[in-house]
């Protein structure tokens, strides 16, 4: 019987992806779930799973960090970020899903791992297959405490940097996320989300109007709330083509 190991920091994501694996999948044997990449090295070196889907942002060790590791388990990353594929083949991996992965991607990465012995594919037509299946982000997980949540992305009003996380702002609640304004916006809906300043996304249903003050510098109202971001000059150009 194959067998898998799932690592993932985020535990609704590496718990629904298991649950698919099992149906796509009956016959593979989860070993285990892990929540870093250190716990990672330490069940893979102990149950030697065929298999390993890894994050690849994840505390402790990154999965890429986790892979280098390995000798026999074959690797399979899962992430929300396309800009390390060429890092993951490198690392001899079977197959790179995107975040989030859609049942006809993950049975056909099901249908590689069982065909499969060696990592042979065609790199540059995988690469281009990364980039079409690519769909804007839909949810976010956030944690509230030792609780875990998703939010859908259409609720939220506006994304704030907050260093190296991001706030997440929505009409009665924010949260940080783990990623950067740069890394999250190639993933959401440009017909919904513009970045607007430096420091701000904003998703353009919620806005209510564009104010300009005696000194020029121009505010974006939201909706039916006290909101007001900064609109930079070098941004405010695609406002004016809408």
């Amino acid at each position: 019987m194959p067998t898998a190991l799932i690592a993932d920091d985020e535990p609704l994501l590496a718990s629904s992806l298991a649950e698919r694996l099992q149906v796509l999948w009956p016959d593979l044997n989860i070993v285990a779930v892990v929540k870093n990449g250190l716990e990672a090295v330490n069940e893979l070196n102990r149950l030697s799973p065929d298999f390993a889907f890894l994050d690849i942002r994840m505390p402790g060790l990154s999965g890429l960090q986790v892979a280098s590791t390995l000798r026999d388990t074959r690797v399979v990353f899962v992430t929300a970020f396309d800009e390390y594929a060429i890092s993951a083949f490198d690392n001899a991996a079977l197959d790179y899903l995107l975040k989030p992965v859609s049942d006809d991607r993950l049975l056909q990465c099901v249908t590689r791992l069982q065909r499969e012995r060696k990592p042979q594919f065609d790199f540059n037509a995988l690469l281009s297959s990364i980039h079409k299946e690519a769909a804007p982000l839909a949810w976010l997980t956030v944690g509230l405490g030792d609780i875990t949540r998703l939010v859908a992305v259409d609720e939220v009003l506006f994304f704030q940097s907050a260093d190296k996380y991001t706030e997440v702002v929505t009409t009665y609640e924010r949260h940080l996320i783990r990623t950067s304004l740069k890394d999250l916006l190639p993933q959401l809906n440009p017909k919904s989300f513009v970045q607007v300043h430096r420091s701000y996304i904003v998703n353009l249903h919620v806005v209510a109007r564009i104010e300009r003050d005696i000194l020029g510098r121009q505010r974006i109202e939201i909706k039916n709330t006290s909101h007001t971001l900064p609109l930079s000059r070098s941004f405010a150009g695609q406002f004016r083509q809408m």
